[in-house]
């Protein structure tokens, strides 16, 4: 009698072993699934060449493909770069493995051919009332499906300087939505760090994307994209945001002269600045930024810039938070893609 009682303790010992083996080993991947990052990437259609070599690098590293993108004529008409069209056809030719998505931007192509950026007057003209709205949305969801793009991007920027214009935004967004899944399409909201995220009542399923840049740039003097502090905080504020979220790095960078002049500048335009004025760049501690300074005819010039190796530490600070989905703005003049995390 013992000895049997002796041997069904022996394999109830065994069996508890092997399921707490099996319990671990699920936790275990299902912890790793977590930590996989799903990656979004901008190709915009004035760098289709260098981006498409950036986009070689990532190889399947990228999930998501986001061409940029559709914008307006001189009469508030929505069309799409010549470019962007072709290289889609050949992505679909080719059966490129990506999620694709068309983004929409209020940038307006004026008469004499130049471009206005970010102008909300286009979006107030648009939304200014129920049936112009829903020509607008019926405009983006037949040129998306035209496409044969997967989902659209609305990345409207601008719109919280102007409350009238945010709060037609936020009515477009949350009626855009819906009739955008009734034809199958994912859809995609580019969002600023100004954004008053909790003031506003966004609807649930779109996946919102919060630019994490511009923390200095053409706006501003010398310094990073974004730090430490930067990141954290806008990570505690975009909590209010339902569903889906994602945080937006930006690749590259720009250049100050003691002249007022501005340049935003690639990683590799910094690094043939580096090598041309003979400056070793130096990395800043809080936010993993390149950055240097040389001498030009009497101009001096700071150079401030991210590398994989920055992006790979932004990318960090979202993962402590619980955000796996990370979007890079923007592909091309990039290097050493190919190691990122």
């Amino acid at each position: 009698m013992k000895h049997k009682l002796g041997k069904a303790v022996m394999l109830l010992a065994v069996f508890l072993v092997l399921a707490g083996c099996s319990q671990s080993n699920h936790l275990i991947a299902k912890s790793m699934e977590k930590e996989d990052i799903n990656r979004s990437v901008w190709l915009a259609y004035w760098d289709l060449d260098a981006g498409g070599k950036d986009l070689v690098k990532m190889g399947n590293k990228a999930g998501k493909l986001v061409y940029f993108g559709a914008y307006y004529d001189e009469l508030d008409r929505l069309f799409i770069p010549a470019a962007i069209r072709e290289i889609k056809s050949e992505h679909k030719r080719k059966k490129m493995p990506y999620e694709s998505y068309l983004s929409f931007v209020n940038d307006k192509k004026v008469i004499d051919g130049t471009v206005v950026l970010k102008d909300t007057e286009v979006l107030r003209r648009l939304l200014s009332n129920e049936a112009s709205m829903d020509k607008h949305i019926d405009d983006i969801i037949a040129m998306t499906l035209e496409g044969g793009y997967d989902g659209l991007e609305i990345d409207y920027e601008r719109v919280w300087k102007d409350e009238p214009v945010g709060q037609l935004f936020l009515r477009f967004v949350n009626k855009l939505y819906p009739r955008a899944r009734d034809k199958n399409l994912k859809v995609r909201v580019v969002l600023e760090p100004n954004t008053p995220f909790a003031s506003m009542a966004f609807a649930n399923g779109p996946e919102y994307v919060v630019m994490f840049y511009n923390l200095y740039g053409m706006h501003s003097g010398p310094g990073p994209k974004a730090n430490k502090t930067f990141i954290q905080t806008l990570l505690t504020q975009m909590d209010s945001l339902p569903g889906e979220k994602s945080v937006a790095f930006a690749t590259g960078g720009c250049v100050w002269g003691s002249n007022g002049k501005k340049q935003l500048v690639t990683e590799a335009e910094a690094q043939v600045l580096s090598a041309t004025y003979d400056v070793v760049p130096q990395r800043d501690k809080d936010s993993q930024s390149q950055f240097f300074e040389y001498e030009n005819d009497g101009v001096h010039y700071q150079v401030w810039y991210a590398d994989v190796k920055t992006l790979n530490y932004w990318s960090s600070l979202a993962k402590e938070r619980g955000i796996y989905k990370i979007s890079l703005w923007r592909l091309g003049g990039n290097r050493d893609l190919n190691k990122i995390i």
